[in-house]
């Protein structure tokens, strides 16, 4: 019996964000909206998304000892989810630098801080929560090296997401973990390098199981996501349409809401189609974490 759905091992960040008519390019300055600041990064944005959908979550983080580790704190703690494993200091809470544009695109730079002081040793040190939890989700915000920890400690029986955003090659050891890895189409063509020769996310889907992963997921955003259990078992999800106002934190309700629904005995197909109602929801409201649906929301859509 496990005390948990989902553990999320990863990065909590206080997201600073502006909107702008324009995003800039190199050299220039544009003028934009009040500053505002909400809880975010990765790994705290999918621990809150899997919590308004009802899953037992649980967060093994690292925040400093500031205004931001406390905010952030606080809005996982609103959320239901279960903050033992979030660890305080080491380094100022990690920052990231947003702007929007009136499509709803973003643009996002990330100051790590104490996301990258999460050890291996603090994942060996929170083995009871990998052995109380039916899976396990974690993306790139933190050391890689911490990622490998992560999948050595799996539990017997758990199930390991990886959404590996930013992007970097990663170890064979990590790949076979995966399942599914979730990319998008930048994140396919990083991993995949030299090997992406072809425009089709079927194809991207195939070689991508080929360097080992148990399943693939593409997201694909307007165009929806296609999941993957082998280069001849590919299934194109549909999307949702709706009137985007800010896409921030949109792929990580997707993850949360996909990791959680595997936990529960679905499809990888099913599992995909109800996070894109997820993420369909969290794209027509501003922020990342107060943009996120609870399972009433994501019915009534």
């Amino acid at each position: 019996m496990y005390d948990y759905d989902l553990l999320v091992v990863g990065s909590a960040n206080a997201d600073l964000v502006i909107g702008v008519e324009r995003r800039p390019g190199a050299g220039e300055t544009v003028l934009g909206s009040d500053l505002a600041v909400h809880p975010g990064g990765k790994g705290a944005n999918q621990a809150v998304a899997a919590a308004r959908l009802g899953a037992r979550t649980a967060l093994l983080a690292r925040v400093g000892d500031d205004g931001h580790g406390r905010l952030l704190l606080e809005s996982q703690r609103a959320a239901g989810v279960d903050t033992v494993g979030v660890l305080v200091g080491g380094a100022p809470t990690g920052v990231a630098l947003i702007t929007v544009d009136p499509s709803g695109d973003n643009s996002i730079v990330v100051s790590p801080g104490a996301n990258g002081r999460l050890t291996p040793g603090d994942v060996r040190a929170a083995t009871s929560l990998f052995h109380a939890s039916r899976v396990v989700s974690t993306q790139l915000e933190i050391p890689l090296e911490t990622v490998v920890e992560v999948v050595r400690n799996l539990a017997p029986g758990s199930r390991f997401v990886l959404n590996p955003s930013p992007p970097r090659p990663l170890p064979a050891e990590v790949l076979a973990a995966c399942d599914p890895l979730i990319v998008n189409e930048h994140e396919a063509k990083v991993i995949l390098g030299e090997a992406c020769v072809s425009d089709r996310p079927e194809d991207w889907a195939g070689l991508l199981l080929a360097k080992g992963p148990r399943s693939v997921v593409v997201t694909l955003g307007a165009e929806g996501s296609l999941v993957a259990s082998s280069p001849t078992d590919v299934t194109r999800v549909a999307s949702v349409k709706v009137d985007a106002v800010d896409t921030t934190g949109a792929g990580d309700a997707f993850t949360a809401a996909l990791a959680f629904r595997l936990g529960a005995g679905a499809s990888l197909a099913d599992a995909a189609a109800y996070a894109s109602r997820v993420g369909a929801v969290a794209v027509t409201r501003q922020g990342a974490q107060d943009s996120f649906p609870t399972a009433r929301e994501v019915e009534a859509l």
